[in-house]
């Protein structure tokens, strides 16, 4: 299978990776305070960050440990991020402040959930949430993410210590059981 360059195109979506071309957006897009306060990514986020998180992104898919795909509607204006970290199961999303409210973190995150689970062949992938992080709360819920049993996870970053809640999402049904391992996303 040749997925690269991997575009996932569903519910009026078309999600790609991140390109050189990008570097004036991710900055607008990562330099905000929501988005600070969230994420680890670095703050304050400019073309240096840009460039060192490209090329992280890159290497990281080329290891194929990650994926970061830009969330757009048209194939070409980034909106946001959608990642699935294949090492721990996990996705995250970030939409741009002026994109909000139009679903795309949900679209998005049910697109990877997707891919996740039938490409990757992922049986079980996971959100981390703030508990007061409503917003995302309310994204992963529309997307059938369910609330783990897993103890909350204390973390530090950026002067600040907070909790984070998983929230988990089962592939139905599961797929089958297996030693092999994860197919790899390139060839």
């Amino acid at each position: 299978m040749d997925t690269y360059p991997l575009r996932l195109l569903s519910d009026g979506l078309l999600l790609r990776e991140w390109t050189r071309d990008d570097l004036a957006v991710m900055q607008e897009l990562f330099d905000d305070p929501d988005v600070a306060y969230r994420t680890p990514l670095e703050s304050p986020f400019g073309q240096a960050a840009a460039v060192r998180y490209l090329r992280n992104a890159q290497q990281a898919r080329q290891d194929d440990e990650r994926i970061h795909l830009a969330i757009t509607t048209d194939g070409c204006q980034s909106l946001g991020e959608v990642l699935l970290n294949r090492t721990t199961g996990s996705i995250g999303y970030v939409v741009g402040a002026g994109h909000r409210g139009q679903g795309l973190a949900a679209r998005s995150l049910r697109m990877m959930t997707d891919f996740a689970h039938t490409t990757v062949c992922l049986p079980k992938v996971i959100l981390e949430i703030e508990p007061d992080n409503h917003p995302s709360i309310a994204v992963a819920r529309s997307a059938d993410f369910r609330p783990s049993n897993a103890p909350h996870e204390t973390v530090t970053d950026k002067g600040r210590t907070y909790d984070l809640v998983a929230w988990e999402h089962t592939a139905w049904p599961p797929p089958a059981e297996t030693d092999a391992p994860l197919p790899a996303l390139r060839q």
